[in-house]
């Protein structure tokens, strides 16, 4: 399955009701689980972001899907990199001519 990093911040509304964030995690891990993936991991960070979530996906759409459903509770804004492991890294770099 495709691999999406996820970086997230807080937003106004997210930052006000904080002790809410346990449970909206929850609730985003229900979201990609309905959407056919798997949060995989999630940690609270220091510095630019807020948190980073770590999903896998059967398929872009899925990923979107799930990362739609999270935005629409207005907590939390995001930015999506998606994730090349190293046998992926190594098959398309072996395609180059």
């Amino acid at each position: 399955m495709p691999t999406y990093i996820t970086l997230l911040n807080w937003t106004e509304q997210g930052i006000r009701n904080i002790k809410k964030s346990p449970a909206r995690l929850e609730k985003a891990k229900a979201a990609t689980t309905a959407a056919g993936g798997k949060m995989k991991a999630f940690y609270m960070t220091l510095g630019q972001h807020d948190m980073v979530a770590v999903i896998e996906a059967p398929n872009d759409e899925a990923y979107a899907k799930s990362v739609l459903a999270i935005g629409t509770h207005g907590a939390v804004r995001t930015q999506t990199l998606r994730a090349f492991t190293e046998e992926e890294y190594r098959k398309i770099i072996a395609g180059l001519s």
